[in-house]
């Protein structure tokens, strides 16, 4: 990166009387961008100006032109603008739109890995963005982190669609340079040089892995090495290199977003999705799936391996409509730039500003002066020899992994051997190939090996399968957990009462105990709600007999005290609890039953005056009436009703005979 300074000859100009600039923000290999004052319409802009000594060059100028007029004709909110075009003292210059904020790059390098609900969120405007101009007929060549700016509002867009080739007849057949970062470069670019939209997924697929894992997929100590391992290495699923399992936090990488990466990284550009339209379509399947809280579905995990949009289960989105693109471009060859244009709106960091993260343009040498031709031949010779060397490496070392699918060991080694390569052997699970027999190879059939190098075959250890452990009895969580931890999966749940079960565990599952299952089988299951619900009558004041027999036929439990009461008869229900209502089978109800009133013996009183024998009777807890047979004044009792010595309830009324 080129250190920027406020000491800039152009830091002050006014250009075409029109942009005032204040300083300088960036530089790169080709041009220097600066902030300036768009005067006309009283806004912020930033301008990228073409280096002194490159602006006689037809080549280089032609170029610029070509970026400023791909980028304006693009037209998306996450796409940065391109204003204006001109020249300054034969300097050609373009105009566009300042953001300010930060890249991608500089919040992974701040804060590692992201969730993958934040991942999403953040590469899915940028995936809008891309899938706008694969609808244009544009490719963008270069995303990376450093392409991606997230202003100081949260806004997202990507920079540098102004380095984009138009896709048209003319680049299928010309010659020019391939620009893209290294890291993030398609394999077909490293081994062809020739670019499609399929090389924008790939990129935006490792943008995500690394977004996901805080770390990038290949490395090395030079480009050749990285790019050797884009040619030659899958890139890994994500989940493999994080500790967080999706088992046990939402923060950890599902099985359809490992898909998704893996599929949209896939060597073969066949494998990937055809565009960025498709993928944008996977992601934002994604991001609803993890909105729901679903951690695995492998109907979405499949649906993440398509390469074409599914009619059926697409997430759609109007694309901005954009021109037609212009003129034809030629096809780009193979050129590594250890960094390719950013923001034009990123100042260093030594400005005090905390978002620039690389040059401004990719590294272009100035055009040669006009050599002698002892020069020219020494350059050709140069030249030969790079190439011979570039073919060496990418060509000449290789031969073609020989087809060892569903041979068995030993004739899997005879026809590695006969070809010149070694062979190492492992084993795994296989729904296709019988056990025994090779399942696939690492390089697969026809793809590239070093000469001498070794295969690894993988033999086929037949069908996996899971037995269904003991479910019944277990509450959900527990079911889900034994469930999972053997790859299986809880399919539907139905409910049903039960006198027995307690509310919420397993009945019955729809596999038994011990049943070989493929992995990912999803298990139905019965769950109890408890004993059925039953309707309690109200039996107070009625027969306690009745209400037994009722409720026994309801299959509740009957509990029965009894008491005295004066006004319920014997055998009727004095109380019940619960009261009336909804109980449920299995329940106790309790009966509190009349034993009647209680029985007292009637004093005998004969003979005594009416008070006395009041007295008497009413100590006794009975009442008294009155009776005058024949009315001679005494006033003594001859006889009682009830008589004397007979039983009567308490409270209940004597009457006396008085003569």
């Amino acid at each position: 990166m080129t250190t920027v300074s406020t000491s800039d000859p152009l830091v002050g100009e006014l250009l075409d009387g029109r942009y005032a600039i204040q300083r300088k923000l960036a530089r790169g290999g080709m041009a220097t961008v600066y902030l300036a004052d768009d005067r006309r319409l009283t806004r912020t802009v930033a301008i990228k100006v073409m280096h002194e000594g490159l602006g006689d060059d037809q080549d280089f100028i032609g170029k610029f032109d070509r970026e400023a007029r791909a980028a304006a004709r693009l037209s998306h909110p996450n796409v940065v603008s391109v204003f204006d075009q001109g020249l300054h003292r034969g300097r050609p210059y373009i105009v566009m739109e300042y953001v300010e904020g930060c890249t991608l790059r500089h919040m992974i390098t701040r804060e590692g890995s992201f969730s993958p609900e934040r991942a999403l969120d953040l590469l899915i405007p940028v995936t809008s963005a891309v899938a706008a101009a694969h609808e244009s007929g544009l490719i963008h060549r270069d995303i990376k982190p450093e392409n991606v700016l997230i202003s100081d509002r949260g806004q997202i867009k990507v920079a540098d669609f102004g380095l984009a080739r138009a896709i048209s007849a003319q680049t299928a057949t010309a010659t020019g340079m391939l620009i893209g970062t290294v890291s993030y470069i398609a394999p077909e670019l490293v081994t062809h040089g020739k670019a499609d939209p399929r090389c924008d997924v790939y990129a935006l697929a490792v943008v995500l892995y690394e977004m996901l894992t805080g770390t990038k997929p290949h490395t090395g100590e030079n480009p050749i090495q990285v790019a050797y391992a884009h040619v030659h290495k899958a890139i890994p699923a994500p989940s493999s290199a994080v500790k967080t399992s999706w088992r046990e936090s939402r923060n950890g990488i599902p099985p359809y977003l490992d898909a998704l990466v893996t599929t949209a990284a896939a060597r073969r550009p066949s494998d990937r999705p055809d565009d960025a339209r498709v993928l944008l379509d996977h992601l934002r399947q994604a991001r609803e799936s993890l909105a729901r809280g679903v951690m695995d579905d492998s109907a979405l995990t499949e649906r993440m391996k398509r390469t074409t949009l599914d009619p059926e289960n697409h997430i759609t989105e109007p694309v901005p409509s954009l021109r037609s693109p212009s003129e034809g471009e030629r096809t780009p060859t193979l050129r590594f730039t250890p960094s390719t244009p950013v923001s034009p709106g990123f100042p260093d960091i030594t400005d005090g500003m905390p978002y620039y993260d690389g040059p401004v343009d990719e590294p272009v040498t100035p055009p040669p002066p006009k050599r002698r031709w002892p020069a020219l031949v020494a350059g050709i010779l140069a030249v030969l020899l790079v190439c011979s060397g570039l073919w060496w490496v990418f060509a000449g070392q290789y031969t073609a992994t020989p087809a060892l699918d569903r041979l068995n060991q030993a004739q899997a080694q005879a026809a590695a051997e006969k070809t010149g390569l070694q062979i190492a052997f492992d084993s795994e699970y296989s729904e296709d190939v019988p056990a025994g027999l090779v399942a696939r190879t690492q390089p697969g059939s026809g793809e590239r090996i070093v000469h001498g190098g070794t295969v690894q075959a993988f033999l086929s250890k037949g069908p996996q399968r899971f037995n269904v452990p003991a479910l019944r009895g277990l509450d959900l969580a527990r079911a889900t957990d034994a469930l999972t931890r053997i790859n299986l999966a809880v399919g539907n749940l139905t409910e049903t009462h039960d006198d027995k079960a307690p509310a919420g565990t397993v009945l019955s599952s729809s596999f038994a105990e011990g049943t070989p299952l493929k992995a990912g089988t999803a298990v139905d299951l019965v769950m109890s709600l408890g004993p059925a619900p039953v309707t309690l009558a109200d039996w107070v004041k009625k027969s306690y007999a009745d209400a037994k027999k009722a409720l026994t036929a309801q299959g509740l439990k009957v509990k029965k005290t009894e008491q005295n009461h004066a006004d319920i008869d014997k055998g009727d229900v004095i109380s019940q609890s619960p009261p009336a209502g909804e109980v449920h089978r299995g329940d106790t109800v309790s009966f509190v039953v009349s034993k009647g009133p209680v029985m007292k013996t009637v004093p005998n009183v004969r003979g005594y005056y009416l008070d006395r024998a009041r007295e008497i009777l009413t100590k006794a807890g009975f009442k008294v009436s009155v009776n005058r047979l024949i009315n001679f004044g005494f006033d003594r009792v001859v006889g009682t009703s009830p008589r004397a010595g007979s039983k009567a309830p308490e409270g209940s009324t004597v009457t006396v005979n008085l003569a």
